[in-house]
């Protein structure tokens, strides 16, 4: 019997159910994700532009406003100087009030053109914040180039804190007689660039950095003249702008406005990934959702597809069992969708299918299914067998009279009980029955497979025939000695071997596989020598030819014609194999065995029955043989 087909599954549904969901889920999700993530990075980036901007502005014009104020103050109180005298009281008194007024300047100094220079120091200042007054000199000495300058028309903002050690700036302006410069604390400016997300800075037109949120950039006297985008910033003529600029690798927003004073340029800016931080926050939300969603999908798919393929595994498996020939599968569903309706129609196909097995042979059509019987016929160096209750009509009038109605019954449970025995011999030495003529059956080997050879299949069908006789002692033995409706059962059996024409043969509505040729008629003929000759189990020389080493064998000492035959046909009764030990060594041991009666030539009926098959004599039994040859 061949094993049943396996096939794989290459993608089980619930794999499939799981990848389609995670792209349904990854294309939803990821399509909302990045379409809300494109809208919100637009929104987000024209605010921050707009936020920036106006942060920018708003700086620009505080310090514009400071500078402007502190010159405006600065040169009121030199020309008040100038007008009262440089050394009268009124004059003192006017710078008492503008240091009192402007407590955050530290010093003004200016030049006339009929003056010499005047140093106003505001020694509070000093004194406060514990600064030395004396760095006045030295940075006027240091700085006379730039006091020049602005006698020349120009105005500067210079970064002062360096020499000071403390957030200083010295504006340096003309004025119609001479120039100025004011030295007053940065402070009140760096706590207003300092405020916020956005980082704003104060540059001049060299480059020093005058205002910043990193004071040590200021106190450093740091310069970032060679930034790129200060170059940018410096080359483009518009006096505001908003821009994007790389600096040392990072991003940024930016946007700057030029001071009227001092050449100067506040710059205000704030970078790129901060802006979207709160978007990449958000997205990998998203993307912790889509996994959270995704998760629970393919949990609920897992469990939802468990529903489905191990019902499916569970027919597949039944299908596998069927189409190897176990009909028998165990799938009833209490479900009520389609798979329960598929699961319990299979069940009902495979009870179907069990019953049909019982009818014909089932790995005949287990076999024809999976087509590996062709149409048609094929010559066959086959092994035929026969068997036949002895006594079989009289025991079936026997159980008519003794049970009357009931005999059917008796009769079909009796003799079931017989063949099921006889067929598990047959099945399991791997051979075919062919079909039950009523009590008799009719089984062969070597024709829809083989075991390989022709002297291998002519053996076990020999070994068949020796397990029935095994089968039908036991039988015999549990039956109880009065049971008139389990009768004693003694049967005979018939085997021949050679070329038969094997194939399917019937009509398009019911078919079956058999075998036919004159090697089928002569098995037949050999087993109905059994009753004249007092023997159980008789083969033909063809038979005996292949299995003479493996079986004990007695050749019969009589002289036997069949139809057709010119010749005397040599039969021989079988003892048992060889290899065996511990049963009957002759045939004499196998008559005491069964109870068989030796037969007397005088007697015995030399001219066979009429085959009614055949409608011709099956045997013809002669003289006896002097000297019968033993196998």
């Amino acid at each position: 019997m061949s094993d049943s087909i396996k096939y794989k599954v290459r993608f089980s549904i619930g794999a499939k159910l799981v990848t389609i969901i995670t792209i349904l889920v990854l294309i939803s999700l990821g399509s909302i994700s990045a379409l809300v993530s494109l809208l919100v990075q637009q929104d987000l980036r024209i605010t921050a532009e707009e936020t920036n901007f106006e942060v920018n502005r708003h700086l620009a014009n505080e310090a514009e406003y400071t500078l402007v104020n502190m010159r405006a103050n600065s040169l009121a109180i030199i020309q008040t100087i100038n007008a009262a005298g440089v050394h009268s009281y009124l004059a003192d008194m006017a710078v008492g009030f503008y240091f009192e007024q402007n407590p955050q300047i530290a010093m003004l100094a200016f030049t006339s053109r009929y003056e010499s220079k005047q140093i106003l120091v505001n020694e509070q200042f000093f004194l406060l914040r514990g600064i030395d007054s004396s760095l006045v000199d030295s940075y006027d000495r240091n700085h006379r180039e730039d006091l020049d300058r602005a006698v020349g028309g120009e105005t500067l903002l210079l970064n002062a804190t360096p020499h000071f050690v403390f957030p200083m700036l010295a504006l340096f302006f003309p004025w119609h007689e001479g120039s100025g410069v004011v030295l007053f604390s940065s402070t009140a400016m760096n706590e207003s660039f300092g405020f916020g997300t956005n980082q704003s800075f104060l540059i001049n037109n060299a480059g020093d950095v005058l205002i910043h949120a990193n004071n040590e950039l200021v106190r450093t006297g740091a310069n970032m003249a060679n930034r790129s985008f200060v170059q940018d910033i410096r080359a483009n003529p518009l006096p505001n702008l908003q821009i994007i600029y790389a600096d040392e690798g990072e991003r940024y927003f930016g946007a700057f406005t030029k001071l009227n004073l001092g050449a100067s340029v506040v710059i205000t800016s704030i970078e790129y990934d901060k802006v979207f931080e709160g978007l990449f926050e958000t997205t990998l939300r998203h993307v912790y959702l889509t996994i959270a969603v995704l998760s629970i999908s393919i949990m609920f798919i897992y469990f939802f597809s468990k529903s489905i393929s191990v019902p499916l595994k569970d027919l597949a498996q039944a299908a596998n069992a069927i189409e190897g020939g176990s009909f028998e599968v165990d799938l009833r569903s209490k479900r009520r969708d389609e798979i329960g309706v598929l699961t319990n129609s299979f069940q009902n196909m495979g009870a179907a299918l069990s019953v049909f097995g019982k009818f014909t042979n089932k790995d005949l059509a287990v076999r024809a299914m999976r087509g590996e019987l062709k149409p048609g016929g094929l010559p066959k160096h086959a092994t035929v067998f026969f068997s036949d209750i002895r006594g079989f009509t009289e025991k079936s009038e026997n159980f008519t009279r003794e049970f009357g109605d009931e005999a059917p019954d008796k009769i079909v449970f009796w003799l079931n009980n017989y063949l099921s025995h006889m067929v598990e011999c047959v099945e399991q030495t791997n051979g075919i029955v062919d079909k039950f003529i009523g009590d008799a059956v009719m089984a062969h080997w070597g024709t829809a497979y083989t075991s390989g050879s022709v002297q291998a299949d002519a053996l076990n069908c020999v070994k068949a025939a020796l397990m029935m006789r095994e089968a039908l002692l036991k039988i015999n033995r549990e039956r109880k000695p009065d049971d008139l409706g389990n009768p004693e059962i003694v049967i005979g059996m018939g085997i021949n071997t050679g070329i038969v024409t094997a194939g399917q043969i019937g009509s398009d509505l019911r078919m079956e596989y058999t075998v036919i040729g004159d090697p089928v008629n002569l098995a037949s003929r050999v087993e109905a020598l059994n009753k004249p000759l007092g023997t159980d189990i008789l083969i033909a020389e063809n038979t005996w030819e292949l299995v003479k080493e493996q079986v004990i064998t007695e050749e019969m000492p009589f002289e036997v014609r069949v139809k057709g035959k010119k010749k005397p046909m040599r039969v021989f009764a079988v003892v048992r194999l060889a290899e065996e030990s511990g049963g009957p060594n002759t045939l004499e041991d196998v008559r005491k065995l069964l109870g068989l009666k030796e037969p007397d030539i005088l007697t015995v009926d030399k001219n066979g029955a009429e085959d009614i098959d055949f409608n011709e004599e099956k045997y013809t039994i002669g003289e006896q043989i002097e000297g019968g040859n033993d196998g």
